[in-house]
């Protein structure tokens, strides 16, 4: 007789139960729309020297000149051209920030704050991995980034994405204790779900994109600027037309993930100017959001059931 008895993986994740996105209680987003569309902008910092980077060339010996210059151009020319073309478009963004841009180039992010976007926390360097770190020094790291941001902005942050979408076990019950009402490295949903914290309550899950990604799309998978522009605009069509479906309808969240390092380059931004009219274009069938206000407006349909 087979003695074998299947048992519950210790790994399990206790998370959040399994709930296939059919079937689940139907919602509206603001002025009954049915997709919410928001611009994740990544404002990034990395040490000189040391730590870790995103590379596009072969990784040197330290100081790696060539991809550290290659990134620094995305807070020094990148992010304006970007800023150019959100302003033309009237597009609002999630400006997801390390809060060491405020010690080498502040005048970026004060530049996001004037045009009335919301901040997220997004570490101090992403030179560093939050898992690293232990869990005082992790608590520690959400409490001086919600702090920095407050003395320097003058934002109440409330959303997180950890640098290289890195997590510790504990991270979701550090966020609920530093009072984060989101996060956004949970990328495995195209509408928002709880998050069960041990103590302080559940937060917000908020789909954050990691195929429709500059830093993944063209660097990773080496895709070129036009396939990647192509990319976000089959992305948009193929979820407004999920919205409309007549026999079961969702309302869904589309987020895009950009890097000015590598979408500011002048010969990708032609293609995402083209990608981004194409939604632009159509503003009265869509709720054009940051992450902050999705988690608003579920925060308060829950509430209100």
């Amino acid at each position: 007789m087979n003695s074998y008895l299947p048992t519950v993986l210790k790994s399990l994740n206790h998370r959040y139960p399994y709930h296939s996105i059919r079937g689940r209680s139907d919602f509206l987003w603001p002025g009954e729309k049915r997709l919410a569309v928001y611009l994740g902008i990544n404002i990034e910092h990395f040490s000189f020297g040391e730590g870790l980077g995103a590379n596009l060339g072969p990784v040197s010996k330290q100081p790696d000149v060539l991809n550290y210059m290659w990134r620094d151009y995305g807070n020094r020319v990148g992010v304006w051209r970007c800023l150019d073309l959100f302003n033309q478009l009237a597009l609002p963004t999630g400006t997801i920030i390390n809060t060491s841009v405020y010690d080498y180039c502040p005048e970026v992010i004060n530049a996001f704050v004037q045009r009335g976007d919301e901040l997220i926390g997004h570490g101090h360097t992403n030179s560093e991995r939050q898992s690293d770190m232990s869990q005082e020094e992790e608590l520690g790291l959400l409490k001086y980034c919600k702090e920095r941001i407050k003395k320097e902005s003058d934002q109440e942050i409330t959303g997180w994405l950890s640098p290289w979408i890195s997590e510790s076990l504990d991270t979701p019950d550090l966020l609920a204790q530093s009072n984060y009402s989101y996060t956004l490295n949970w990328c495995n949903d195209d509408q928002p779900f709880l998050v069960k914290t041990r103590q302080a309550g559940p937060i917000w899950s908020i789909p954050y994109p990691q195929e429709l990604n500059d830093i993944l799309m063209i660097i990773h998978r080496q895709m070129d600027a036009d396939d990647f522009s192509k990319m976000i605009m089959d992305q948009f069509d193929e979820m407004l037309y999920q919205t409309r479906q007549e026999n079961a309808p969702q309302s869904l969240v589309m987020g895009i993930a950009l890097h000015p390092y590598i979408v500011g380059q002048p010969h990708r931004i032609k293609h995402l100017r083209h990608a981004l009219k194409h939604i632009a274009a159509h503003r009265e069938d869509i709720w054009l959001t940051t992450p902050g206000r999705i988690t608003a407006h579920m925060r308060n349909m829950t509430h209100s059931l």
